[in-house]
């Protein structure tokens, strides 16, 4: 009897285990049809549609126009640049320039093409794309504009030590550590971007991908990448603001000590085309991210936009070879019509910049 009830009981648990068994594996596969479905469905946004610049469809041959003759003059303009300081050794490291030509070069393009077309679409890939070069690039340039302030703080307030604390190694590190930082700083934040689901709406209130534009198309929660995009703006945007800050407050007082009018004129060419080149960018980024959402704000911040993604750049090379005699002089070399007088009534600089 007590045999009889032990095969009974073991039959009847195998039985039941058996049940539960198939009960639990229907589950997992229902469970990972619905994540499976849930996912394509939330993935199926494969394009976007950018809204454009301009609303007047008769002015987009014109602005057309306009708008490639200033890129063309970015890329010659910066390309000049790169190509004298390669001819001229003492110039040192085109870092600046070739940031500008990365972000002008990731929007313009782009730009091009939508105001030729009537519907203006951009492919998720290609949005993700432009995201990267152009926040990397544009996060490098405002890295570089805080270590070419600290350049010219050492070469004003410390003159007699310039050539040992700014010599090619560490120029190369900075470089190397600047492109990097901006580099791992826009790959952490598109990671990301990738993991978000996007559903629809697939309009961008823009005329390029940028990242809060994006995030507020995602269907799920964007937290981690805002709270990451706070945290980049309060490490890289206030923390170079501040820096740069700092070393123009000491370049200044230092300047007010020298003596005489003609030292201080000196001193200061030195640092003056890199304080215009920090104030354009500075005001017009800080002016941008301070608006509100509204509508007249988004139109405002079109017209900012375009001023550091166009206008900067262009006036870059200009600014920096303004007041440089080296870099006159190397665009002579390249340049053999240009006449003499044209390069003898600039004063060389204190010492010659590390980064352009």
């Amino acid at each position: 009897m007590c045999h009889k009830d032990f095969l009974f009981s073991f039959f009847h648990t195998a039985v039941v285990s058996d049940a539960i068994s198939d009960q639990d594996f229907n589950l997992c596969c229902y469970r990972r049809n619905t994540q499976a479905m849930e996912h394509s469905n939330h993935t199926r946004v494969t394009e976007f549609i950018m809204k454009g610049l301009f609303d007047h469809l008769h002015h987009q041959g014109l602005f057309f126009g306009l708008f490639l003759c200033i890129y063309i003059a970015v890329v010659m303009g910066n390309s000049l640049i790169i190509v004298s300081i390669v001819i001229h050794p003492p110039l040192h490291t085109p870092m600046c320039t070739l940031a500008d030509i990365l972000c002008t070069s990731s929007v313009v393009p782009k730009v091009l093409e939508n105001l030729m077309q009537e519907k203006k679409i951009i492919s998720f890939g290609g949005c993700i794309t432009q995201l990267f070069v152009f926040t990397s690039s544009l996060t490098t340039d405002v890295l570089l504009l805080t270590v070419m302030s600290y350049d010219r703080y050492v070469a004003i307030c410390h003159t007699l030590h310039y050539v040992k604390l700014m010599n090619k190694e560490i120029c190369i590190c900075l470089a190397v550590g600047v492109w990097a930082v901006g580099t791992i700083n826009s790959l952490v934040n598109m990671l990301l971007l990738l993991d978000l689901h996007f559903c629809g709406p697939n309009l961008i209130q823009y005329f390029f991908c940028d990242f809060p534009t994006i995030l507020a198309l995602s269907c799920s929660s964007t937290y981690v990448n805002e709270i990451m995009m706070f945290m980049a703006d309060i490490f890289l945007a206030m923390g170079n603001f501040l820096l740069t800050t700092m070393s123009y407050c000491f370049i200044i007082i230092s300047i007010l000590k020298i003596q005489s009018s003609k030292g201080k004129q000196r001193a200061f060419s030195t640092c003056s085309s890199h304080l215009l080149v920090v104030t354009l960018y500075y005001s017009t980024i800080i002016y941008t991210y301070i608006q509100t959402n509204s509508s007249n704000s988004l139109d405002k911040n079109k017209k900012v936009a375009i001023m550091y993604t166009l206008v900067t750049p262009t006036l870059n090379p200009v600014i920096y070879s303004l007041h440089n005699k080296e870099v006159k002089v190397a665009i002579k070399r390249i340049l053999p019509f240009t006449t003499k007088s044209n390069f003898s009534k600039c004063e060389p600089d204190y010492h010659l910049p590390c980064f352009f």
